[in-house]
């Protein structure tokens, strides 16, 4: 009972936040969207996260849940034996993480994880053409967020030819793809008219693509207007503050930790370019 008290005044809550009128100075406009999040919490709390402290693979699921306004629990390991016996716990189906405890069940593979809580939390579409599209533009971006999250283990001798090769595909390959996307349907979203999982993963990766080199964006107007649009819905600015659980790019400290736990190697960027590797 009190679970059903709180789950549904956390409903009308994010549904009073994220209608609101938006205005971007010169360009002052009213934009009005709703979020219908069916649940914010799962049956037995919050979800809980288990993954090392960073961002790899857990982190567009972070950015999922903090999108739905869905408060979560991390549970970090920092060392390979923490994580050997969250293998021997047997609640890794193939002993590989991320992992999510959710709704009574221990959710594995990231992008069955993601197209879980898209569709939990009313990110996927109204209907199964849209989920089609939604599918479409995350599968595309994936393969320039992979070329990103495995660019700080190039080789020291690689890295400027890596990030060359990554700055192109973002601006010649995927890029185009999105602000074509803005233009044909003319929407304030990728996909029909409200956010879903495909905005909120196409904001994460222009963050990313931008920390790689700041300018990335020009030549692409549209996709500068959706980077300031979307994140400005309360929920996404506030997982943009310091002190969220947004997590920083990899330094040198915890490239380290990264390789002891997984036992990865440097100059894993040019090896899995078009290949996936173990769930990291």
């Amino acid at each position: 009972m009190i679970n059903s008290i709180c789950e549904t005044e956390h409903r009308m809550q994010t549904s009073l936040e994220l209608r609101n009128s938006f205005d971007f100075g010169h360009k002052s406009r009213a934009f009005w969207f709703t979020l219908h999040c069916s649940e914010s919490l799962s049956m037995a709390g919050k979800p809980k996260l288990h993954y090392f402290n960073g961002r790899g693979r857990m982190e567009s699921i972070r950015w999922l849940l903090a999108a739905a306004g869905v408060e979560f629990e991390e549970e970090l390991f920092e060392t390979r034996e923490e994580f050997e016996k969250l293998i021997q716990g047997g609640t890794l189906m193939y002993e590989q993480v991320p992992m999510v405890e959710i709704d009574g069940m221990n959710l594995v593979e990231t992008r069955a994880i993601l197209r879980y809580l898209a569709a939990k939390y009313n990110l996927y579409g109204r209907n199964i053409q849209e989920q089609a599209w939604i599918d479409m533009y995350v599968e595309g971006l994936k393969d320039l967020s992979d070329m990103i999250m495995f660019f700080p283990l190039s080789l020291p001798g690689e890295k400027e030819m890596n990030l060359e090769y990554i700055l192109e595909r973002a601006t010649t390959k995927f890029f185009p793809v999105y602000e074509k996307a803005l233009r044909d349907h003319g929407q304030d979203f990728l996909v029909g008219n409200r956010l879903s999982w495909a905005d909120i993963q196409l904001l994460e990766v222009i963050l990313m693509a931008e920390e790689c080199k700041p300018s990335v964006l020009t030549g692409f107007p549209l996709l500068q207007e959706f980077k300031a649009r979307i994140s400005y819905i309360p929920t996404i600015q506030k997982f943009l503050q310091p002190g969220s659980q947004r997590k920083p790019p990899l330094d040198e400290s915890s490239i380290e930790s990264v390789k002891n736990i997984f036992k990865f190697e440097r100059g894993m960027f040019l090896k899995n370019m078009s290949t996936i590797v173990a769930e990291y």
